[in-house]
């Protein structure tokens, strides 16, 4: 091992380290998805079962399984908690950075390490790196894919174009068919650019599509004979209703992922923009006739950027995860972009050093007072004064830095502090207020610290991220007053706050105790009596 090469190693180990795993379990999980796939993997891994993801008993088979494959061996390695269900997550990530930088390395010496951690360091790869769902799982999967592709393209060497089956395959594993699909519409286009349709015939390898059939296929086979509604349910509700209507209530306008991949993209936006510029304009100079190399990357990485977006863009059912598949093409181009211009010798004008200061110090800005920004609170002079400053000086200190003849040098190096200090500000400032509003695991650790025997839980007027939450923590499932459930004897209810008046109506002949509340999620926690019964000695009373 070179100098070199042990000097990449180390940086890259330190900032995925830092970036994707420090301070994992900081703060509970969050959203509908991270306590469901959590607790799926959990009843997985209890029942002892590899195929069938089950969610409070019953089969829930609205995604593939890799994910839960995944969260179960954290599980069994490191013990169930809310840290663990997200290691898979980060894992993926870090695959996807050394793949990337492995990739450039062979192919595009140079830009190895700046791809790999302009990569690391996006908005989008460090929040879903820290989130336990299958958005990263296929991202990684989808990413090494399209990156064995191009080396068996350039290299024509069929062992790539078994690896691109293979992590297909596992992209099919980790949230369906979109994973070939993408990958499919992705190389007829770039063939297509290229005026060579041989690309299309060369890529369909018998071989290769055997590989496919057996990484993907025996857990699609084994799942549909144990659950004869998978594909109606999997396919049809989840695939292509999903994408054809808003059945899941996820509507937004066309435009919505333009500002979305903007934010994932951060804090490389602005060079990241000047780098898809750069190549569009190559590849129209370039239309009619064959690309070289370094034109055929580019166009390649343009049709991996926007496809996804446009494909997306056109379904009914948006959510920001949708197109994380796409944001590795953004630091790619940007990587051969600085290749480029460093090997020119070229300056940065200081107007695009001013705004990539700007832009690349912002988020610090926000992460020093997202527990103002959460709980809609006035922002203490004291603390906006402090924020500001620190921003500011972060932004003229990069700036500065990239006006100077070495900029595009320390161009990753001086972007990377910002970075850096943003997400420590976020897991060493914001998480309590995090914790608090977002996560159910505080309404959980409250219940637990009252009760002395387990109890069943209902709930009242909670959000389904509030329910799934709890589901997870407490380790059982809940029932719902409004949905005509109601646990026959002593229970405890979880309702949002100043509800008892409505909920009166279901505890007719039952003992209400209010034990506790929650402020900054407006909800209190009760303890019922069974129908006609003293408090019980299980739960104390205040």
């Amino acid at each position: 091992m070179t100098n070199r090469t042990r000097t990449d190693a180390i940086l890259l180990l330190g900032f995925c380290g830092f970036l994707f795993f420090f301070g994992l379990g900081s703060f509970g999980l969050v959203g509908a998805d991270e306590p469901r796939y959590a607790q799926i993997a959990r009843e997985m891994l209890v029942r002892h079962d590899w195929i069938t993801p089950v969610l409070n008993g019953q089969p829930w088979l609205e995604k593939p399984a890799l994910y839960y494959w995944q969260a179960m061996i954290s599980y069994s390695l490191f013990g169930v908690s809310d840290w663990a269900a997200r290691v898979p997550s980060a894992l993926d990530a870090t695959l996807m950075v050394v793949a990337i930088y492995l990739f450039l390395r062979r192919f595009r010496p140079g830009s190895e390490i700046d791809g790999a951690l302009m990569t690391a360091s996006c908005a989008a790869t460090i929040g879903f790196a820290r989130a336990a769902s299958t958005d990263m799982p296929l991202t990684a999967m989808f990413t090494l894919a399209l990156l064995c592709w191009y080396a068996w393209h350039e290299s024509g060497r069929r062992g790539y174009l078994a690896a691109f089956y293979a992590f297909a395959a596992l992209g099919t594993l980790a949230k369906g068919p979109i994973a070939p699909f993408l990958a499919a519409v992705i190389v007829v286009a770039f063939a297509a650019s290229q005026r060579n349709w041989r690309i299309v015939w060369r890529t369909l390898w018998l071989p290769g599509i055997v590989v496919y059939l057996a990484v993907a296929l025996p857990w699609f086979v084994l799942v549909q004979l144990r659950n004869p509604e998978f594909a109606r349910v999997f396919l049809w509700q989840h695939n292509l209703a999903r994408f054809g209507s808003n059945l899941y209530h996820h509507s937004q306008p066309f435009w919505y992922y333009i500002p979305v991949m903007a934010l994932s993209v951060m804090p490389w936006l602005l060079f990241g923009g000047l780098a898809k510029a750069e190549a569009a304009r190559a590849a129209w100079a370039s239309r009619g006739r064959a690309s070289n190399p370094e034109d055929g990357w580019n166009i390649f990485l343009l049709l991996w950027l926007v496809l996804p977006v446009i494909f997306f863009s056109l379904s009914q059912s948006k959510l920001p995860g949708y197109i994380l598949p796409a944001v590795p093409a953004v630091p790619l181009l940007l990587a051969d972009y600085l290749r480029r211009h460093w090997q020119n010798q070229d300056r940065i004008p200081f107007w695009q050093a001013a705004l990539h200061g700007l832009l690349a110090a912002t988020p610090v800005f926000f992460a020093l007072l997202v527990q103002y920004f959460l709980f809609h609170q006035n922002i203490a002079g004291r603390a906006l004064l402090v924020a500001s400053l620190i921003t500011l000086i972060l932004a003229v200190g990069v700036a500065l830095t990239l006006s100077t003849r070495a900029g595009l040098r320390m161009f990753r190096f001086v972007t990377l502090i910002p970075v850096v200090i943003a997400v420590g500000a976020v897991l060493r400032i914001a998480t309590p207020a995090l914790d608090a509003k977002l996560s159910a695991r505080p309404i959980a650790v409250d219940i637990l610290h009252v009760q002395t025997a387990p109890l069943p839980l209902a709930v009242f007027h909670t959000t389904r991220e509030q329910d799934y939450g709890l589901e997870f923590y407490l380790n059982h499932p809940v029932e719902r007053y409004e949905q005509g459930q109601m646990p026959p004897g002593q229970h405890l209810l979880v309702s949002r706050e100043d509800s008892q008046s409505e909920f009166q109506k279901y505890t007719a002949g039952r003992r209400v105790s209010h034990l506790g509340a929650i402020p900054a999620q407006h909800l209190e926690y009760f303890w019922v009596s069974a129908p006609g019964a003293a408090p019980a000695h299980a739960m104390p009373m205040p």
